[in-house]
């Protein structure tokens, strides 16, 4: 078998070796999902909802090992990444809770009893991006195993360690062997045979809106269902109401968190003009102190970018721009890049498309019919912000732009337990939340006649 070779962001040096799964590999694995499956779904709810439990548990019990993997392969900062590794954990114990709620129907009908069932598709297919490994990986595998599905999951080439290492602490939970299988390699060989193999009965993807089209369009021609959650360009809208201050001061963490290698970065800041010099002046310092360095310090607020081809695309986008200010960033080794703040005009590439790094455009806007036209101005409609004291304002610009998550007065994008996902380019379907079970299953309806 061969092998693809992982590279420390914070050094710029190989560290590991992984090994790329063939075509024979991923078919063996999804065989095995199939007949892991057929057990999996026959067990009382109650045993599945006990055994993602235990599988819970068994994250929680290696939190600190996950964050120190995540730290190395993808320059996560360690409170980050601790903290990512305790999300996988709560979203496998809400999730556990799916398995005795997911309730059909009694539907009244003439002449007997009419009742639906939630089924689980099969063998679900997931493939997970290089910016969030453990989290958005938990979001598929945690309701599509609660529902009763096996799961086999791809992440990135770049970022696949954590990865691994839940799939072996499932294993070490008392999953069913074959029942949640990680498989490394490449997206063109592994995802799309998620993509065209017939016993994939749903596929989940997050990553690039132009990828997401691919794998939709291949899905459609085997009438596989998909979820996607793909690009973004959300925008943090900023009111001459708002509290001024504790807006600036939450912006760059709404965009420059995780290096911005976020699809739900704020990535342009539409600011009503009255304040707009005034809201500079605040947020300038508080980007200034974003603290850029080791990811393995507590008091790291961001660490590298994810690879060097990816820095020298983040910076392609300033070319010819109009830096505000930046803060600042380590020299040498790594793939270091300083926060930065661009004055932007609505036709400029930087506030049209996704830079997925630590830059920010800020826009004027002069009222609030403009600043729901300007939020509105991309193919994208993943999150959002907007900061006022308003409550109707709130409302009715909540109500205007079209974004799958918004935010009042914070920049809160994932919760557990309420539903997440994009609009337009940024994607179809939902995770997380209530229902998240239930988007792994399809209804069957049984009708049962009672008059002789």
């Amino acid at each position: 078998m061969t092998s693809f070779t992982l590279i420390d962001p914070t050094t710029g040096q190989a560290f590991r070796d992984v090994p790329r799964a063939t075509l024979d590999d991923v078919d063996a694995a999804i065989a095995r999902a199939v007949d892991a499956q057929r057990g999996w779904a026959a067990l009382a709810p109650v045993a599945r909802a006990d055994a993602l439990r235990a599988f819970a548990r068994a994250v929680e019990d290696h939190v600190d090992e996950l964050a120190a993997l995540e730290v190395q392969n993808s320059g996560h900062p360690i409170g980050s990444a601790r903290w990512e590794a305790s999300h996988v954990a709560q979203v496998l114990n809400f999730s556990a809770g799916a398995p005795e709620r997911l309730s059909g129907q009694q539907i009244p009908v003439a002449g007997g009893l009419d009742v639906t069932f939630h089924e689980p598709y099969g063998v679900v297919g997931i493939i997970v991006p290089w910016n969030f490994p453990m989290t958005i990986a938990s979001w598929g595998f945690a309701p599509a195993l609660a529902a009763g599905n096996a799961v086999v999951l791809k992440p990135a080439e770049l970022t696949p360690l954590t990865a691994v290492r839940l799939g072996e602490l499932a294993l070490e939970a008392g999953l069913p062997a074959g029942l949640f299988q990680v498989i490394t390699g490449s997206g063109s060989l592994v995802g799309q045979r998620f993509v065209t193999h017939p016993d994939v009965r749903k596929v989940v993807f997050t990553g690039s809106t132009e990828v997401g089209v691919e794998v939709a369009a291949g899905c459609a021609r085997g009438l596989k269902p998909v979820t996607l959650e793909l690009g973004g360009k959300s925008a943090n809208i900023v009111f001459a109401d708002a509290d001024l201050e504790k807006a600036a001061a939450a912006a760059p963490g709404a965009v420059f968190d995780n290096a911005g290698q976020d699809c739900c970065a704020r990535s342009r800041i539409l600011v009503q003009r009255s304040v707009y010099d005034r809201f500079l002046e605040l947020l300038e310092p508080a980007v200034t102190a974003w603290r850029v360095g080791d990811p393995s310090r507590d008091d790291t607020d961001m660490g590298p970018l994810i690879s060097s081809a990816h820095r020298d695309t983040v910076a392609s986008f300033l070319d010819g721009a109009d830096i505000a200010f930046r803060g600042s960033a380590p020299d040498g080794d790594g793939w270091w890049f300083a926060p930065t703040v661009v004055l932007a005009q609505p036709e400029d590439r930087i506030a049209r498309e996704e830079v997925f790094g630590p830059v920010v455009a800020v826009m004027p806007f002069d009222d609030e019919a403009d600043a729901i036209r300007l939020a509105n101005d991309t193919i994208y409609g993943l999150a959002g912000s907007l900061w006022t004291e308003n409550l109707g304002r709130a409302v009715r610009v909540a109500r205007g732009v079209k974004s799958g998550v918004l935010s009042v007065n914070s920049h809160a994008s994932v919760r557990y337990w309420t539903p997440f996902g994009g609009m337009k380019a940024s994607g179809l379907g939902r995770e997380l939340g209530p229902d998240a079970a239930e988007h792994f299953t399809e209804t069957k309806n049984v009708f049962f006649a009672t008059d002789a």
